[in-house]
């Protein structure tokens, strides 16, 4: 059956159906009985029977899941009956509940457990969405009747949460269009759907570039200075591979160690060039797609009366304005700038005073830093690891998560998993109660996207006074354990772990009744405060001495080794400040332009950073082309939150830091005033709430701790 009579007959209404199955009123065509999405999860917690759903179960169930959420939508247009709060707000927020359930698990399967066929389906079913949000948005009846409820907010006695709702609910629609002159609409349209297409294919040519290079070395003299893990990593990846020797990848897990602990100065360069040419020209090219990327933001931009893409994305942010960003990203980079020079000088007389000679470049900066570091603190990652094995520092982060909030996390026992590494827990409150399930996926693999990072397979809202828990899922690439040495995480990896887990605590607390205003549904530069304000307890020896114990002796990790971490903890403060800054302002460049950008995009990103600049820079090489935040993740006109949300974290950690780490009044305090409350208030508001006055960004430079 085509995609057209599929969804013709999922418009046949239950009405004139008889018994027939229906999914909210509507019938299911014969060809979906029997497809996982469209029957009842008799499941534990109505968690996702993974083992069940084949590839070809998704594009059926995306069409009809797209009917019903039509059906859906006409029912509350053609409504009879005045536009009211349930009626129209309430009944949107709840459609969509089967589009949720595909959506839930095809795109989170998508960025963690891809095959060619899956991305072939996101492809298709891309512009179906597109389409769908724009007939929603564009509605003028749909419209009207949410103008209509908006216009008489002042006298529908609303609660805070409900009157946010019906406030972000209009917004969302003047903010996609529903006001402009059907000519405009059009445009929209076109502009919106080009701009899915694009920034699907921008990530997926970055994964394929990323999986497309190996680099396998069989002299075992080039591999013999390195720490154990990393030839044992090396070693099994080309197990994997069914080659000889030592195989090196582009993924974190590889390239990091190789770049930090070889002197193999040949073999690095070749390593950087290949991660830093990643989508530049080849079988995967993006550079044109940065550029029309770029192009379509400004034309949306433009359609909906903004002079750039920044102004309409800021405009709906905690920071509010295109001028508020630009100062604060100045203000910091004048803070730290001189000092990064310091920092770049240090490394390069450290590099050669021990014997090196010419100009440092960015290939020998991390074996150069990582010695000098080792000099200066007598410290490195072989000393740290053996007391950070996976295992352990799962649970050290589940009693933390237990200190402060009460809550519990026990292995689940009879819940499907989309994969043989995936481990699930029951979370629960201090009364037993359910909060959520939670999926844990740590290690890479060539199905899976880089980096690391929180969503869910579900969220929570209330639904006819029945709640709806959160099935969260974090995702991470840390070091595998191999034949002879469990997963052994770097002191960046403990860090990651407890950030995308501060994320995954935004979820798993969330309150409320409205999906769409819960967890991270929050302002893009209020998301990151709950996860960055985690890193802080990996650098406190009151949490580190509760669990840090050597994986084989199970001896505690020494007392002076606590305080080298302690002490190393704002090395490179003003470098590493300054490199996430460069990353900031090459987004806002992008979106600040006012016209579509001429000439190479190469130029562009180089004049962009060159406020930034304090490294050599390598011809031909470019962060542009796998910039996938910006791109492709959600992070357009965005990625300045994590310098904001640094901010807000250094400012809301002094409070604990006064109190008490573990501080019961608090951690309380922060659950209930940022954690449950996901996107109830406007965060200035819910920050206040928490920790009485507003950020402070002298918080941050005084955390670093600038010398």
């Amino acid at each position: 059956m085509t995609t057209a009579s599929i969804i013709m007959s999922a418009l046949t209404l239950a009405s004139t159906a008889g018994d027939l199955p229906e999914w909210g009123g509507v019938r299911i065509p014969d060809t979906l009985v029997g497809n996982p999405f469209v029957e009842e999860w008799d499941t534990p917690y109505q968690t996702p029977p993974f083992s069940e759903i084949e590839l070809s179960d998704y594009e059926p169930a995306f069409d009809f899941a797209i009917a019903v959420n039509r059906a859906e939508i006409d029912t509350i247009v053609n409504n009879t009956e005045p536009a009211t709060f349930e009626n129209t707000i309430v009944a949107m927020e709840q459609a969509g509940e089967l589009l949720n359930r595909v959506s839930g698990v095809f795109f989170v399967l998508n960025g963690s457990c891809t095959s060619d066929e899956m991305q072939k389906i996101a492809l298709n079913v891309t512009p179906k969405l597109t389409a769908l949000s724009n007939d929603i948005a564009l509605n003028p009846k749909l419209f009207e009747r949410v103008k209509s409820v908006y216009d008489n907010r002042k006298k529908l006695n609303l609660d805070k949460e409900d009157m946010q709702l019906l406030e972000e609910t209009y917004k969302g629609f003047a903010r996609q269009g529903a006001a402009l002159p059907e000519a405009d609409k059009e445009l929209y349209r076109q502009y919106t759907s080009e701009l899915s297409q694009l920034t699907l294919e921008f990530g997926q040519n970055a994964l394929a570039a990323t999986n497309a290079f190996s680099l396998n070395i069989t002299d075992e003299a080039k591999v013999a200075e390195l720490p154990d893990f990393v030839k044992e990593g090396m070693a099994a990846e080309a197990k994997a591979r069914g080659e000889q020797g030592w195989t090196l990848t582009l993924h974190a897990p590889s390239y990091v160690p190789f770049m930090t602990y070889s002197t193999q100065r040949d073999i690095k360069e070749k390593l950087y060039r290949a991660y830093n040419s990643r989508g530049v020209g080849g079988d995967n090219d993006n550079m044109e797609n940065i550029r029309r990327i770029a192009e379509l933001r400004l034309k949306i931009a433009n359609v909906l009366g903004y002079k750039c893409y920044a102004d309409y994305v800021l405009e709906d942010r905690m920071a509010e304005s295109t001028k508020t960003v630009n100062n604060f990203l100045d203000e910091l980079l004048d803070a730290t700038y001189d000092y990064a020079l310091k920092d770049v000088k240090a490394i390069t007389e450290y590099a050669h005073s021990i014997g090196f000679e010419g100009e440092l470049m960015p290939w020998d900066w991390a074996y150069y830093n990582n010695k000098y570091k080792e000099e200066k603190y007598a410290l490195n990652d072989e000393q740290i690891k053996p007391y950070l094995k996976l295992e352990n520092v799962k649970e050290a982060v589940f009693m933390l998560a237990n200190k402060l909030y009460g809550i519990t996390f026990t292995e689940a026992e009879g819940i499907d998993i989309y994969h043989p590494e995936v481990t699930v827990y029951e979370v629960k409150d201090a009364t037993g109660e359910l909060l959520a399930v939670l999926y844990l996926d740590f290690f890479p693999r060539e199905s899976k996207n880089q980096g690391a990072w929180m969503t869910e397979f579900r969220g929570t809202k209330i639904v006819k006074g029945k709640e709806q828990r959160p099935l969260v899922s974090l995702v991470m690439n840390f070091t595998k354990p191999t034949e002879t040495t469990p997963s052994l995480l770097t002191f960046d990896e403990l860090t990651t772990f407890l950030h995308e887990f501060g994320h995954g605590l935004h979820g798993i607390l969330a309150q409320g009744k409205y999906e769409s205003l819960n967890g991270t549904s929050v302002k893009r530069d209020f998301v990151e405060l709950p996860s960055q304000i985690m890193e802080n307890w990996a650098t406190e020896k009151e949490y580190l001495d509760l669990w840090a114990k050597h994986y084989q002796t199970g001896e505690a990790m020494p007392a002076e080794l606590v305080e080298k971490i302690i002490a190393a903890k704002n090395y490179l403060a003003a470098y590493l400040n300054v490199r996430q800054l460069s990353f900031g302002m090459l987004d806002m460049a992008y979106h600040t332009i006012t016209s579509p950008i001429e000439g190479d995009i190469l130029s562009f990103e180089l004049k962009a950073l060159e406020p930034t600049k304090v490294m050599p820079v390598v011809d031909g090489m470019a962060l542009s082309p796998a910039f996938t935040h910006v791109f492709s993740g959600g992070y357009a006109t965005g990625y300045y939150g994590y310098k904001w949300a640094e901010v807000l974290a250094a400012d809301a950690f002094s409070y604990f830091d006064a109190e008490g780490i573990f501080n019961q009044k608090v951690a309380s305090k922060f659950r209930h005033e940022v954690l449950e409350k996901g996107g109830h208030e406007h965060p200035m508001t819910l920050y206040k709430n928490f920790r009485g006055h507003k950020p402070k960004t002298k918080a941050l430079i005084e955390q670093m701790n600038l010398e």
